[in-house]
């Protein structure tokens, strides 16, 4: 791989013990090919002083956290580098109450600060997924049974939307998984979202009527978990079933809830570790350093606008 093999928080700690030596590596890291402007990769570009850059196309000035997640916060990247790492290599994620904790910051900034992190994992969630592919839908919400009885939202049984959201899930067996937030599990609204990632391949599902359509365009075989089936020779979904079940329980033991505008972002997390799971900590690490070109306001995040 490259840059540092971190095997543990007390290197990384150790290592970043000044900004000056963060920023000198998120610059090796991002421009191992040379220093590119963000406002126009074709321009030359002029070194100035404190790690300052000029575009010589639009007389702009710039530097490694321009374009990227770090782009106009006020943290220093010794605590962002402390937060990617623990959010990176923990299987179930990290509280923005207990990162403020860890990072001595307020619940706010930690809470945009995972935002901004998680906005990137978008990323590992991209791609054609061939081969062997098991396909299933899941629902992310609260259960009526557990709610307070002036709280229980009426029709909400089954696949109802009301007060859950699906997500749709593909996974290549032995490799890689998508999983994308739905508006609901029909074959209107799933078929497209099946032929635009799975190319060439076997589907497996369950035997929800949302598949019958794809059933006309792949070799596909079905379990019917209805009568009680669950492996039926090769057909089976217990490689997504099991990322859902990993996704649920982060999302209601570590984040206890979170609300359909933001779950995306959550479902990206989880498949962006469950992609790069055979990666080490470190590893990822740099990975992420290295791809984290996404920026987004918490404008944006709170009411949906553009700063």
């Amino acid at each position: 791989m490259f840059g540092q093999e971190f095997k543990s928080i007390i290197e990384l700690m150790t290592y970043f013990d000044t900004e000056e030596k963060c920023i000198t590596y998120l610059e090796e890291l991002r421009w191992m090919n040379g220093v590119v402007s963000p406002y126009d990769p074709t321009s030359k570009v002029y070194k100035g002083k404190n790690h300052l850059y000029y575009c010589k196309n639009t007389n702009r000035s710039f530097n490694v956290r321009t374009g990227t997640l770090f782009g106009s916060s006020n943290v220093k990247l010794r605590k962002w580098f402390v937060a990617i790492w623990l959010v990176t290599s923990h299987k179930k994620g990290i509280s923005s109450y207990q990162l403020a904790r860890d990072l001595g910051v307020t619940q706010k900034t930690a809470w945009f600060m995972l935002q901004r992190i998680r906005n990137c994992y978008g990323m590992e969630n991209e791609g054609e997924l061939n081969g062997e592919v098991e396909v299933d839908e899941t629902y992310v919400g609260g259960k009526n049974k557990n709610r307070h009885a002036g709280k229980k939202v009426r029709s909400s049984q089954g696949r109802s939307v009301k007060d859950k959201a699906p997500v749709l899930g593909m996974v290549e067996r032995n490799g890689k998984l998508v999983a994308k937030t739905v508006q609901d599990t029909s074959a209107r609204v799933i078929t497209p979202e099946i032929v635009k990632r799975v190319k060439d391949a076997i589907l497996y599902t369950d035997e929800w009527l949302g598949y019958n359509t794809v059933d006309k365009m792949y070799e596909h075989f079905i379990v019917k978990h209805k009568n009680g089936e669950y492996v039926n020779g090769k057909a089976y979904t217990n490689t997504i079933e099991g990322f859902w079940s990993l996704l649920k329980r982060g999302i209601f033991g570590i984040y206890h809830f979170t609300s359909k505008k933001h779950l995306q972002r959550y479902v990206d997390e989880f498949v962006f570790r469950y992609n790069l799971r055979e990666m080490s900590d470190g590893n990822r690490f740099n990975l992420f350093l290295c791809k984290s070109e996404y920026r987004i306001t918490y404008k944006e995040l709170v009411y949906g606008q553009a700063a």
